[in-house]
């Protein structure tokens, strides 16, 4: 014990020694450049500054503390940090949380979430009657092909003036979201009625043979004038279509078709005795028969899709029904949603208080709404 106290004695008088030194050397060091900055500007601003200043570091280090790994910010704290930002000029300086871009899309979030609610329509009640409302409903759910610019045209045949925005508005609520132009318009549009256009449509049956279906359209109605099907269209087959739908009283003054080899000299000997002219449209440019490529693409997604075709006679049928419903009740966006065969059926605006009733057609694919008699 004699032995080992002196050591002892010894160790804690050096361990003082370290520690005083040590003490002594941290109190004589300047202090570091950013700190040293720091206290001086402080020492120039207002109590005011100061105290949003600390409420804003507060704030952050009580969400800190809320979580020690990832910290969660609620919708009270973002509103909190972007309101003591606010008020602080060196808030870019003081986030620790989060970057000051992040809250500045919180600003902007909460800037648009005001004037949406500051410019939201303080009526409740629709500008439309609840039974337009009825209407494009039904529509929109009995006809699942049709979209807003479709039921538009069913509307006006039936005396109602709807514009597209506000039937999109209403067939959302119907049924799920689903989600042209054209050359040579200034010469269509001077001479639209005296131009037919053709086009065959390729067909495939039930037992994958091709079909051939030939149709000729009057541009300025937008009237199918012609169908005929047939398994192997030749030059004479087709001269005889044209000549059957080209009567001496009824007749276009051009007729558009595409280079197809189908073509020969039999439909011109039928276009020099009728006294038309015979247009081809250029290679690989659909758009120079534009409206002939619309119509087949329409009788393929509105009916051809739908259906399973068994043989000619079959589709000759379909395609019959399909021409008949296309010229006598179906509006075109072409022709200012007309009918091609009878423009004069659109609705009075006046009659609107008449019932409207629907029949189905094409198989109940789509309804042809009329006003009851």
């Amino acid at each position: 014990m004699p032995i080992r106290l002196p050591r002892f004695i010894h160790w804690v008088i050096r361990a003082s020694c370290h520690l005083l030194q040590d003490r002594f050397i941290a109190w004589t060091l300047p202090p570091h450049p950013a700190l040293v900055r720091g206290l001086t500007a402080d020492l120039a601003r207002g109590k005011t500054e100061l105290v949003a200043e600390n409420a804003l570091l507060r704030q952050q280090l009580i969400v800190l503390q809320r979580q020690v790994k990832r910290p969660s910010l609620r919708r009270l704290d973002r509103l909190l940090l972007v309101l003591l930002a606010s008020r602080a000029p060196t808030w870019k300086h003081t986030l620790v949380l989060v970057q000051p871009e992040t809250l500045l899309r919180w600003h902007r979030q909460g800037f648009r979430l005001f004037w949406k609610a500051k410019s939201a329509r303080r009526s409740a009640t629709p500008r439309i009657p609840e039974e337009t409302r009825t209407v494009i409903k039904t529509m929109a759910a009995e006809n699942h092909l049709w979209g807003a610019e479709r039921i538009r045209g069913e509307l006006l045949k039936l005396g109602i003036q709807v514009s597209k925005r506000t039937i999109q508005k209403y067939m959302r609520h119907a049924r799920p979201p689903q989600g042209t132009g054209q050359t040579w318009s200034t010469f269509l549009h001077n001479h639209a009625h005296q131009i037919w256009t053709c086009d065959f449509l390729q067909v495939t049956d039930l037992c994958f043979r091709s079909l051939f279906a030939y149709f000729m359209i009057e541009l300025g109605s937008r009237k199918v004038v012609h169908v005929r099907v047939a398994r192997h269209p030749t030059d004479e087959w087709i001269a005889q279509q044209v000549r059957e739908a080209t009567p001496i009283e009824v007749r276009p003054r051009y007729l558009i078709r595409d280079n197809d080899s189908k073509y020969g000299d039999h439909v011109a000997r039928v276009a020099a005795t009728s006294r038309f002219v015979v247009l081809r449209t250029p290679y690989h440019a659909p758009r120079a028969n534009a409206i002939g490529e619309r119509f087949l693409g329409s009788v393929r997604r509105e009916y051809l899709d739908h259906i399973l075709v068994l043989h000619e006679r079959h589709l000759q049928r379909v395609l019959q029904e399909y021409v008949d419903y296309f010229n006598q009740a179906r509006p075109h966006q072409g022709i200012n949603q007309a009918i091609p065969a009878a423009a004069e059926m659109r609705a009075d605006p006046c009659q609107r208080s008449r019932t409207i009733v629907s029949k189905q057609v094409l198989g109940g694919l789509h309804h042809d709404y009329r006003l009851a008699a």
